[in-house]
């Protein structure tokens, strides 16, 4: 049986970081998958010529990865503190309605970026299994550079619980992420090619295979 997946990324290029690898796993095995970013800069902190760019070089990743759609909701980045939260719930429930999807991911609700915990809330939200909707998974992934720069709170942390293997995949991760370039960093920025490898390394180390992505299971419906 095949599955529709719904990728939601605060903004472009978390998807990426955050399950490249898992995503092109999906399409291989003949999945649907779509992606839906929530925000657009604001123009007090990114000209129109930029935003404009980081979307074709999302486009030109999902591309690498086989993504099926690509959609953008132009809610203000790095300001979604300043929109009514039921405003980004309800933009994200509608697109749910649309792609009445079976696994659904989404960013860690104890990252740093402010951006990245409303959205994790406005998804919880909009993926309540409430008037006939019924996602079978929903799970949060990790984003280098916002996940592992949180407090070292327990409720800010980062405890996977599902992994996924990706010894196949992991290259053709790197190779979306490299569509990036006006988000790629040298070494030891977490953003680097150098750190995405090698976190895909230890998640794989973590359950003794060479590489894998690691996720947090919110909720499992059978």
């Amino acid at each position: 049986m095949k599955d529709k997946i719904l990728v939601v990324a605060p903004h472009a290029d978390d998807e990426v970081l955050g399950c490249g690898a898992t995503i092109a796993k999906y399409k291989k095995h003949g999945h649907e998958v779509h992606i839906l970013i929530i925000t657009k800069g604001i123009k007090d902190l990114f000209s129109e010529d930029y935003m404009i760019n980081v979307r074709d070089e999302a486009k030109k990743a999902h591309t690498v990865l086989g993504v099926d759609s690509t959609e953008f909701l132009d809610f203000p980045a790095p300001a979604l503190d300043n929109v009514e939260a039921y405003k980004i719930a309800n933009a994200i429930q509608l697109k749910v309605k649309n792609f009445n999807p079976d696994v659904v991911y989404i960013p860690h609700r104890g990252d740093i970026h402010k951006d990245h915990r409303m959205v994790f809330e406005a998804c919880l939200v909009a993926l309540r299994p409430v008037n006939g909707l019924k996602i079978k998974q929903i799970l949060s992934y990790e984003t280098l550079s916002e996940t592992e720069w949180a407090a070292p709170f327990g409720d800010d942390a980062f405890i996977p619980n599902h992994f996924e293997i990706i010894d196949d995949y992991l290259n053709m991760k790197i190779r979306a992420f490299e569509c990036f370039k006006s988000q790629i960093k040298e070494f030891p920025n977490s953003r680097s090619i150098q750190a995405i490898k090698s976190l895909g390394q230890i998640r794989g180390a973590t359950i003794g295979t060479h590489s894998a992505e690691a996720f947090m299971l919110i909720r499992q419906i059978n």
